[in-house]
């Protein structure tokens, strides 16, 4: 039970990445409370973690409000009583150059991709200092290194992150806390298929763009999960202010 006694909360984790890793979390011991702003669909995952004998709750927040995510770590600590890891997963897409990305577009990706994560650790940061040890874990992208097409908003915001993580592994290293992010390539979650009609490609065509890497495929979900569990648990535990890509070896390439 690598997490066993551990409360960790993922933002995002109504879907995708964020709930594979909150039923692998939930399956290797950590009470889990997950965020978004789908009730329902919160709520579903919250009770499929329980109904496998895990221990989870659901609140809903939207990481770009400071309130919220002040609230969702207040609720965490009012269900669990501490608070040891957080995954700062929430995040949107939308394809665009410079010259044809509206200004609200640029807006939200910043705003949840970047902003939402200095908010949610904000938040988090006094608890886990105050006890002296805690991990943070922001989902980056192979694009927050590499840059990629068409992605304007989404590789500047990813590339933040990536920054972000950086910074906040020197201010914090001395007070207990490990911050690295994970950089993912594509992966098998609503945000592609998605990806594929904005750009108005044909699904199969989208696919097989995304078999041109080393490992000649996309990743799935539980892929990404297992490395977040890696850098939640103690198994990386002399790992801070890293960027782990997790691509098939997409910006190898």
């Amino acid at each position: 039970m690598r997490l066993e006694h551990k409360v960790a909360l993922i933002t995002g984790g109504t879907s995708g990445i964020g709930e594979a890793t909150a039923v692998l979390f939930a399956k290797v011991g950590a009470k889990v409370t997950i965020t978004g702003r789908d009730e329902k669909r919160g709520q579903a995952v919250a009770e499929r973690i329980m109904k496998d004998g895990g221990k989870a709750i659901f609140i809903r927040s939207d990481v770009r409000r400071a309130e919220e995510c002040r609230q969702a770590v207040d609720g965490t600590l009012g269900a669990f009583g501490r608070l040891d890891i957080l995954f700062n997963n929430a995040g949107v897409f939308f394809p665009h150059t410079a010259l044809d990305c509206t200004e609200e577009e640029w807006d939200l990706q910043i705003d949840v991709n970047l902003k939402g994560t200095f908010l949610m650790s904000k938040a988090a940061l006094p608890r886990m200092i105050e006890q002296r040890r805690g991990v943070i874990i922001n989902n980056s992208s192979g694009w927050g290194i590499a840059g990629g097409d068409a992605a304007v908003a989404y590789c500047a915001s990813k590339g933040g992150v990536v920054l972000l993580t950086k910074a906040m592994a020197i201010d914090h290293g001395r007070q207990g806390i490990r911050v690295n992010c994970i950089c993912p390539g594509d992966v098998d979650t609503p945000m592609l298929p998605e990806d594929a009609r904005l750009r108005g490609l044909k699904w199969e065509d989208y696919l097989a763009g995304c078999a041109d890497r080393p490992l000649g495929r996309i990743g799935t979900t539980d892929e990404i999960a297992k490395a977040a569990l890696f850098l939640a648990s103690d198994d990386s535990s002399f790992m801070t202010g890293a960027a782990l890509v997790v691509d098939g070896g997409g910006i190898a390439d």
